[in-house]
């Protein structure tokens, strides 16, 4: 899902832009639990250059789907001088 998302912001998506992306934590890997399916795409969207700011679950809509939301190549934050 991950390097989905990056190959299309790649192509579609300005520095500064944002996401959102449903994933279903089984079709990522249905041999752990879903909470650890969404933390691996996570990790995996900020190796890309994604910053995950908020991340949903759709229960008790839909059982093990996650929305998340965040930035794509997200300026790294100043300092202030005190």
């Amino acid at each position: 899902m991950a390097r989905i998302l990056a190959l299309y912001a790649s192509y579609f998506l300005k520095a500064c832009d944002h996401f959102v992306i449903s994933i279903k934590a089984n079709c990522i890997d249905s041999t752990i639990p879903a909470e650890a399916g969404v933390e691996s795409e996570e990790k995996k969207m900020t190796q890309e250059q994604f910053k995950p700011s908020d991340h949903v679950t759709l229960a008790p809509f839909e059982r093990d789907h996650t929305c998340v939301i965040g930035g794509y190549r997200m300026p790294k934050k100043q300092k202030t001088a005190a």
